[in-house]
């Protein structure tokens, strides 16, 4: 039996989705978190700021979200240090990303990661609906997530930080990444949709002009989907299988 699953009223416009990897299709962003934190932590202790109130350790979901999440390795490093009122000098701020770098391939190789199922059956629906799917991250391993998530097959195109870096996009809140999807995807930002989970993706989605901006939130924190939708979210779902409407097996 098949299922007839379709997809909810705000795809009716949408001619192709561009969709974040890390907290959106994978559950990658908690490897980051905890990769960011060692890295931070370490250097928060061998160089405490000049003020008590700024020595508190990184929070894996508050400084996540604010400094780093969807930001290129380098640009959340300095942004979080920057932050905390330390020097952001470019061996600094490369030693600190090169530590997190470090931290997260280790974990990634020991322990992989899953895809969420509600994307699964979000990319699923919109594949039988003709509707073309890109994968974009800031990351380069972003292929090697999608594909030891078993989802790499879903997509027509990833567009990734190995990507970026070759085609000197500028990261996030700058809609480069996003662009650059839709335009292989032969589909103008004004037709298609973003998903993202980080604030600075979901302005980046506005900046670009895409027709939808669907904000994820699955922090639990209790502001953030207004923070999304202060950035640009024209929704947020703590799911992305809220966005499809099942339907009874045939």
């Amino acid at each position: 039996m098949t299922s007839r699953d379709t997809l909810a009223p705000v795809f009716r416009d949408v001619r192709a989705v561009v969709f974040d990897t890390d907290g959106v299709i994978t559950d990658s962003a908690r490897v980051h978190a905890a990769a960011w934190k060692t890295a931070f932590d370490a250097h928060l202790r061998a160089h405490p700021p000049r003020d008590p109130r700024l020595r508190r350790p990184f929070d894996v979901r508050d400084d996540y979200l604010r400094h780093v999440d969807g930001k290129s390795r380098l640009d959340g490093a300095a942004a979080f240090l920057r932050a905390r009122g330390l020097d952001t000098p470019e061996e600094t701020v490369r030693a600190v990303a090169a530590d997190k770098e470090r931290l997260f391939t280790e974990r990634l190789r020991a322990h992989g990661v899953d895809a969420y199922p509600g994307t699964v059956r979000l990319v699923r629906t919109l594949r039988r609906a003709g509707i073309p799917r890109a994968a974009a991250s800031a990351s380069r391993h972003a292929g090697e997530l999608l594909a030891r998530a078993g989802v790499l097959d879903l997509f027509d195109v990833l567009v990734d930080g190995g990507e970026a870096a070759r085609l000197g996009l500028p990261g996030k809140p700058r809609p480069d990444l996003f662009l650059e999807a839709a335009r292989r995807l032969g589909v103008p930002a004004p037709r298609a949709a973003v998903v993202e989970d980080a604030l600075a993706g979901v302005e980046a989605g506005r900046r670009g002009g895409f027709a939808l901006v669907i904000g994820v939130d699955r922090t639990g924190v209790p502001d953030t989907r207004q923070r999304l939708l202060r950035h640009g979210a024209d929704i947020v779902v703590c799911d992305l299988g809220e966005l499809v409407v099942r339907g009874e097996p045939k």
